[in-house]
């Protein structure tokens, strides 16, 4: 897949090489002094294996010892930086690259519509809120001013079905804890609502607009940084209620290691539970029926739809009782496949979309078409498939490149992606499916000329018979001849 940042890998290769030749040159025969490090005499032993772990005692990131000796190693890093002659110059050069507007691609809730911009150089995006795709646009959460620094992020958010509540999740300096809040869209002010202990986990809201469904673990005492987590739940918040009065809607105290994601679906009958364990691929899939979208009953008898561990299953959306999943059970490049839950034996499930030669990294349902995301060739391409599974048609993409964030809802008809290439910055596109074409509905205005350039993309033969997609980007006009 393309790993391009907004576009300027090759200006960004370029400007390393130039760093990096400064850096052979500040400093030759220079021998650095690193700080020491405690080697203690801690061992395990592992079902009869005895394993060292010498620096055990750096697993405490805030203990003094700790402390002192990430100061050390970074006063050795700063003053060899500082040493490269280059170094103002990369620094102006790389500012001016990565300081325009950035944009994310557009979604809605209620007739709202939502948005992230960075100005260019913020440190975290701002969500801004408009009543249309041609309104004035209103900040409604900046992260930026949560924490002086700027390191306190937006882990998730989740808009209510009527458009007029935020959850949403902080994390502070990079952790996997999260802070969740509730925010009033027409102030864009912070309700009583503060959940806490929350890690892994989205936020989805049953589509009554009372509460929402969220997985935390129970509370740590002392050390929740380096302790392990586990017996993580289900609950169901309610609005304006403490944390402490949720409902509990599922746990498997036999199996405290498994972790729960809540979704409710798009009609708002159910909420899938995905099951996971770790860094698996394998999941499991239960739900709970939720009995009406208006006065859902949030807790009941859950059915494991998918308990055997056999495969990864990734919910796509439902008809009714219908449920659709992209899996890779017997496809190693995955396929979409129907089950319905009132006769959900194997034997009845219904292959929608086959597996291909290409790999098919996502599907999403919008204009009541599945919207296919295909890698091929190390890039991206987007396919239309019909709910029974003909193929419709491919979205035109402007050159070869990676496509990223589609949103859109079912009954939509238009959605919109953000593309990149090496050579063409992220630009959100807008897809309208009546007429079968995209337009640009947000390009930024960037300091650098892309049109001396060109990538192309070649192939190369490994030694085991696989050919490998490769591409280069270069200069117009220059010979590949290896000088």
């Amino acid at each position: 897949m393309l790993h391009a940042h907004n576009g300027f890998l090759y200006a960004g290769v370029l400007l390393t090489g130039m760093l990096l030749g400064g850096a052979a040159e500040a400093a030759p025969g220079q021998t650095i002094q690193y700080p020491p490090a405690r080697h203690s005499d801690v061992v395990e032993d592992y079902h009869g294996t005895r394993v060292p772990d010498p620096y055990r005692w750096l697993e405490e990131p805030d203990a003094p010892e700790t402390r002192a000796w990430i100061e050390a190693e970074n006063r050795v890093t700063e003053s060899y930086l500082a040493q490269i002659p280059q170094r103002a110059t990369l620094r102006q050069r790389l500012t001016q690259l990565w300081n325009y507007p950035k944009y994310g691609a557009p979604f809605h809730k209620a007739g709202r519509f939502f948005f992230f911009k960075n100005d260019g150089l913020q440190n975290q995006s701002v969500l801004y809120k408009q009543a249309s795709l041609v309104a004035d646009a209103d900040v409604l959460l900046d992260a930026n001013v949560l924490s002086p620094d700027g390191t306190v992020a937006l882990s998730t958010l989740a808009v209510s079905e009527d458009g007029r509540l935020l959850a949403y999740g902080t994390s502070a300096s990079g952790s996997d804890w999260e802070e969740f809040h509730v925010r009033d869209i027409a102030t864009a002010r912070d309700r009583s609502d503060h959940l806490r202990w929350i890690k892994f986990s989205g936020a989805s809201w049953t589509h009554d607009g009372r509460g929402f469904f969220y997985s935390r673990y129970p509370e740590a005492a002392e050390q929740a940084l380096t302790s392990v987590n586990r017996f993580q739940k289900v609950y169901y918040h309610r609005l304006g209620t403490d944390q402490a009065q949720d409902v509990l809607v599922y746990e498997r105290p036999d199996q405290p290691d498994w972790g729960f994601g809540a979704a409710v679906t798009d009609d708002g009958r159910y909420v899938v539970l995905n099951v996971w364990l770790g860094t698996d691929r394998r999941n499991r899939v239960h739900y709970l029926d939720l009995r009406s979208a208006t006065r859902p009953r949030v807790t009941g008898a859950v059915t494991r739809l998918l308990d055997d561990f056999d495969a990864g299953y990734g919910f796509i959306g439902n008809d009714g009782p219908v449920f659709y999943f992209l899996t890779d059970l017997d496809a190693p490049k995955k396929r979409v496949i129907a089950i319905d839950t009132r006769q959900p034996e194997r034997a009845r499930w219904r292959e929608i979309i086959p597996e291909s030669e290409d790999v098919l990294e996502g599907v999403q349902i919008i204009h009541d078409e599945f919207v296919a995301h295909y890698m091929h060739d190390a890039h991206s391409r987007l396919r239309l498939f019909a709910l029974d599974g003909r193929f419709l048609t491919d979205v035109a993409l402007p050159t070869l490149g990676a496509v990223a964030s589609i949103s859109g809802e079912r009954k939509d008809a238009a959605m919109f992606y953000a593309f990149t290439s090496f050579l063409y910055p992220t630009t959100i596109f807008r897809y309208d499916f009546r007429q079968g074409t995209s337009s640009v509905f947000k390009a930024p205005a960037i300091d650098f000329d892309p049109s001396g350039y060109e990538t192309k993309q070649v192939f190369y033969t490994s030694k085991d018979g696989t050919r490998v997609p490769m591409f280069v980007t270069h200069k117009k006009g220059i010979k590949l001849d290896g000088s």
